[in-house]
């Protein structure tokens, strides 16, 4: 599919999921108003950017048959260091024990393959503020402890960092605050922002007064920036 013409679909799609998701939700009964909200807009962001990698793997050039997605989760077990540095004997002989069932868990939310070799994962929000940066760049930083080589990527529709993440420019300068926690972690975090315009509690995009298009142009700059990180596996 041409990717102009992919490109109009998926502002098509967000324009029906964003605008039609309100009243889905005002009129469920089954589920709470923001459990709807927030997994329609999650969903939606999980489908822009595995289409805008599809979309940047084209731009390269590169064989459909080579991309691929997973949906694995990760187990990160307790590491036994610090099982052994417990100094209360029975907390560590309960562990102990127990081994098999201390591990943490993660599922990236999109994880692109090339030659069924995991190369990039993706967390994609429907918004970010510092909070949840900080469990992004923890969650990454377990991920390359077996993928050293994995390149690491949020995409949001809004952002809440603060700097001028939201500005959309071809140069990001960031925030005092994302800059800093960045400084503490050995990852090259690539965000790509959506939407223009910094988020506000308040102006929830899928209320019709408050409303954000998705401009094609934005779409185009992702997968460009996609493919730029996809460059060396061509």
């Amino acid at each position: 599919m041409p990717t102009e013409e992919t490109i109009k679909e998926i502002v098509s799609a967000y324009e029906v999921v964003v605008k039609g998701i309100d009243s889905q939700a005002q009129e469920s009964t089954s589920r709470a108003y923001g459990g709807i909200i927030r997994a329609g807009k999650g969903k939606l962001v999980e489908s822009i950017a595995q289409n805008i990698t599809e979309i940047g793997w084209n731009l390269l050039g590169g064989s459909p048959d080579r991309l691929s997605f997973l949906h694995t989760t990760f187990k990160f077990p307790i590491k036994k260091e610090y099982v052994n540095k417990i100094a209360n004997p029975v907390i560590k002989k309960y562990i102990t024990d127990n081994i098999d069932s201390y591990y943490y868990k993660f599922k990236p939310d999109v994880q692109i393959c090339i030659d069924k070799k995991l190369v990039m994962g993706i967390e994609c929000k429907a918004y970010t503020e510092n909070a949840m940066f900080k469990r992004i760049l923890v969650d990454f930083t377990l991920l390359k402890l077996k993928y050293p080589r994995l390149g690491c990527v949020l995409v949001q529709l809004e952002s809440q960092l603060g700097g001028d993440y939201s500005a959309l420019k071809d140069v990001t300068l960031g925030s005092p605050s994302t800059n800093t926690l960045l400084s503490y972690f050995d990852i090259d975090l690539n965000i790509i922002t959506l939407l223009k315009g910094e988020r506000k509690v308040d102006e929830p995009i899928h209320k019709a007064q408050y409303y954000k298009p998705l401009m094609e142009d934005s779409l185009f700059k992702a997968a460009n920036c996609i493919k730029d990180l996809l460059k060396e596996y061509k």
